[in-house]
């Protein structure tokens, strides 16, 4: 019998089963690392919503190396470089402040890591000066009021604070030296803030750019004189009045626009001198 020559072999294919093989860990980096910045920016939110202002300068302080975190090692209770925490005279000599062989300028005192610039320095005193001034508003609309006649800035020689006409409400008579009433209000809060630092006291007058006198210094020194004696009057030593000027319209605030904002007086709270 012939054999069957067309029957096709059989072939099997041999299919080749593989375990799942290892995708790498590089995923797992990359999620720990996104899990710890939320975390961490959550934490932020925290903590900015839980601090005060004045905590999160602290903290700030702490992580800025060009800020010693032990500033705070004096004994001073004072501000405007007088009797603060910063001078050579009241400081512990045993922290970290300055020592009297190496006084910094001003006689601030400079910690191991060469202390805060006399300009930080500066704005912090500015600012608790300023607090306390601005606290003396209260919630009085009168009071609130006052306070459009007043501007604050900080120079190198101190503190000013100006006291200025508004439209309607001049701070002296036309042409005369002789106060409002609104005028003695603002003295008498000027008085009550300064009264709480030692620093010793300049005041200036100034008139506008329109003449309201013949002999315009004779009228803005008058102005500041009696400007002087109304801050005695309310409690300011008399001892720490060390100028009294009159500058008529030599200093103007204002070049142009408002003629009213030049017509003023500046309280300055002089530094205090080094030595």
């Amino acid at each position: 019998m012939a054999e069957n020559t067309n029957i096709r072999p059989i072939i099997k294919k041999k299919k080749n089963v593989q375990a799942a093989g290892h995708h790498g860990g590089a995923w797992k980096v990359a999620y720990a690392d996104f899990v710890t910045a939320m975390m961490a920016f959550f934490l932020l939110m925290w903590l900015l919503n839980a601090t005060t202002e004045e905590q999160r300068k602290g903290i700030a302080a702490y992580f800025n190396p060009g800020i010693p975190a032990y500033m705070a090692t004096g004994g001073g209770d004072g501000m405007f470089n007088g009797e603060d925490l910063f001078t050579e005279m009241t400081e512990n000599q045993s922290g970290t402040g300055a020592s009297e062989d190496y006084p910094t300028e001003l006689e601030n005192a400079a910690g191991d890591t060469g202390g805060a610039p006399v300009e930080d320095a500066a704005e912090e005193q500015f600012s608790e000066i300023e607090s306390l001034f601005r606290g003396d508003s209260g919630e009085s609309t009168v009071e609130d009021s006052l306070l459009k006649h007043v501007n604050t800035r900080i120079t190198d020689e101190g503190l000013i604070i100006e006291i200025f006409d508004l439209p309607d409400t001049p701070l002296f008579a036309q042409g005369s030296d002789a106060p409002t009433e609104v005028a003695r209000q603002l003295l008498m809060m000027i008085a009550n803030v300064t009264g709480m630092v030692r620093n010793d006291i300049a005041v200036g007058g100034h008139l506008g750019r329109e003449p309201e006198s013949d002999d315009g210094f004779a009228l803005s020194a008058a102005r500041a004189q009696k400007g002087r004696i109304l801050l005695a009057e309310y409690g300011i030593a008399p001892a720490r009045f060390v100028r009294v000027t009159g500058q008529s319209n030599r200093a103007l605030a204002l070049e142009t626009g408002p003629d009213y904002r030049n017509r003023r007086l500046e309280i300055t709270l002089l530094r205090s001198p080094p030595g």
